[in-house]
This record gives structure tokens, C-alpha cells and sequence, in this order.
């Protein structure tokens, strides 16, 4: 079945003690509301309803299901609603909060805490397109992340994986912390007893255990994509898709054009995230954050500002919009 587009539920409606007062975004597995519960207090629900098996057509409130796209329709359903019982047991600021989730039109709603701010995405495309050089600082970089690790530990350590890690994911509150968001992808648990639910990926960001059918999944998954979004903050554009770096790797490449922009400690870190081979990368967020954490060395007789200017007006000239592939960060919208 073609993915379509699904009616959103009507403004005003009252459900389960929220009232919807308008869709705030959509994807291909989901819609998102802002509502208001019975105290007057903001949320955000997310609806499962993947446009590929399920339509609802305007003025309705059960969508329709084709027979042949129930047992997949109802796996999906069942893994939504494991993902947020999974996520209401965390409470981090760095993950989104997760208040309430529950059965209702022949499908099911995850009610999540409303923030507001702008995705790391939009962050970054609003710099590069404002021509800020460079894109985001190191310190910007090391600050942010470091948060984002500690929200993805204790996601780790409650056994679930996000797996669909980018800068579109990362929610920067009005005050610049980040939030973890979208758990989509998230199906594949860290226990082995239970079948693989494959999920989807996006290329650039998805490492390439993602693109194959028994691909070793874990907290390296995970980490690659931290590198990923990095190395996306840096440049405006996300990595070479790991399917292609397969067959001629250019990342080397790019990210030399880095040097003498951002650290070489830093830069090794991402080389380090974004390795190949799983077992080559770091096998914990602890010991990335550790990584991370390690002090910048200063380099004798240090560049000077004109000759840093430079460099940086090069760089970006090469990574212009026009001139390479690598530029495919498209906009989305927070929670999908």
C-alpha cells in the first residue's frame, strides 16, 4: 500500500481527557497534537498511524485497514505502545517525558510533555543560511552533546536503543538544553529473546549495521550517529551515507577539511564515532562521554585569526550548497 495522506483528527476534539486543539506535525508513522489535559496544562500526542497501512479520511476518527496490512499494522501498534511505557520509566531531562499513553480509535496515543524551542536542525540551517562561520562552535558542540550522552546513557540503561539519532531528533529548549525525541525507530531492544523489528534509517545518520538484515545492533549504533550529527553541525550537511562510504569512503577527506577549524581531539572523536566496523567504534556512551571530555591541547605558536578566517571561508565554499551531494539535511518538524 502507497503512503497517503491521513485526516488528522478535528480541532476541539476531546479524547481520553486531553483536548486537541490543532496538528502540529506529521510523518510516516505518525501525527502530532498540541492539546491541553483537564488542568490546562500544554502536551504533546503522538498517534500512531502509519500512512502506509492505515487511511482516515476527513470527518473520520477510525482509520481503515486493509486486511492484508493487519498483522504488520498491529506488530507496529504493539511496539508504539511498548516505546512509551519503556519511555515513561525515564525521567531525564535530556529524554523526552512521556505522560500518559492509551488505546482509542482503533489505534494508540503517547501524551509527551510540551517544550517549547527548535529542533538542532533547525539551528543548524538558520546559522548556515545566515552564513555564520563556522556553523557551530567546538564549545556549542562539546557542551550540547555532553547532554544529549547523558540522556542516551540512561536510555541505554534502560535497555531500549533510539536508532534514528540526527540533528532533526535533538530538540534544543528556549534555554539551549537539549531533549532526545522520537523514538520511532526505536523497536529493536537490547534483550535477545525477542524477534528484530527492522527499523527505518535515515542516510548520512544510520550506520551500516542499520542497512542490513541481521546487522549486530547496540549502544555503537547509537554512537555512530552522534558522530553523524557532529560532524552535521559542523559542516551543515549530514556524513556520506554509510552504504557509500562502503565502496568509496570520502570522509577522511572532509573531515581534514576540518582541521585548524575545530580540534584535533575533536575531529578524532568523530572519526573515532563514525568507523565502519561496530566493534572500531566506542562500545558505551560512557566511554564516548569520556572521549569527549578530554581537555584540548593548544598548539605552539597558534594560528592567527586572519589565517583561521581563511581557512574557514575555504571550507565552506567547498561544502557550498551547489557543489556537494553531502548538503541533503532536510527540514522536519519536532517529535516526528
Amino acid at each position: 500500500m502507497a503512503a497517503q495522506n491521513n485526516a488528522p483528527l478535528p480541532d476541539g476534539l476531546e479524547i481520553a481527557g486531553y483536548r486537541i486543539v490543532k496538528k502540529i506535525a506529521s510523518g510516516g508513522f505518525s501525527i502530532v497534537y498540541l492539546a491541553y489535559d483537564e488542568d490546562g496544562n500544554a502536551v504533546a500526542i503522538k498517534e500512531y498511524l502509519p500512512s502506509s497501512l492505515a487511511l482516515r479520511e476527513p470527518g473520520e476518527l477510525v482509520p481503515t485497514i486493509a486486511a492484508e496490512n493487519l498483522p504488520i499494522f498491529r506488530i507496529g501498534l504493539k511496539c508504539f505502545f511498548e516505546e512509551g511505557r519503556a519511555l515513561a520509566r525515564i525521567a531525564h531531562p535530556n529524554v523526552v517525558s512521556v505522560l500518559n499513553f492509551f488505546r482509542a480509535n482503533d489505534t494508540v496515543y503517547m501524551v509527551m510533555a510540551y517544550e517549547s524551542g527548535r529542533s538542532l536542525q533547525e539551528h543548524i540551517l538558520r546559522r548556515r543560511d545566515k552564513g555564520e562561520r563556522p556553523i557551530v562552535s567546538e564549545r556549542f558542540i562539546r557542551k550540547m552533546f555532553s547532554h544529549v550522552m547523558m540522556g542516551l546513557r540512561e536510555v541505554h540503561t534502560n535497555k531500549l536503543l533510539h536508532l534514528d539519532l540526527k540533528p532533526a531528533n535533538i530538540y534544543l529548549r528556549v534555554d539551549g538544553t537539549p531533549i532526545l525525541l522520537d523514538f520511532g525507530a526505536a523497536r529493536q531492544t537490547l534483550k535477545t529473546d525477542q524477534p528484530k523489528l527492522y527499523p527505518m534509517y535515515t542516510p548520512g545518520f544510520a550506520p551500516p549495521e542499520l542497512y542490513e538484515k541481521n546487522g549486530n545492533l547496540g549502544p555503537w549504533t547509537d554512537i555512530y550517529s552522534i558522530g553523524a550529527s557532529m560532524f552535521a553541525c559542523m559542516v551543515g550537511a549530514p556524513p556520506q551515507p554509510a552504504d557509500q562510504r562502503k565502496v568509496s569512503d570520502k570522509m577522511e577527506g572532509h573531515l581534514r577539511k576540518l582541521e585548524g577549524i575545530y580540534s584535533s581531539e575533536l575531529l578524532d572523536v568523530i572519526r573515532w564515532t563514525l568507523k565502519l566496523d561496530p566493534l572500531e567504534r566506542p562500545q558505551s556512551v560512557f566511554a564516548l562521554q569520556k572521549a569527549l571530555r578530554e581537555p584540548v591541547q593548544e598548539k605552539k605558536g597558534g594560528e592567527t585569526l586572519q589565517n583561521l578566517s581563511r581557512k574557514v571561508r575555504g571550507l565552506f565554499s567547498r561544502f557550498g550548497k551547489d557543489r556537494d551531494p553531502l548538503n541533503t539535511i532536510q527540514d522536519t518538524t519536532q517529535y516526528q
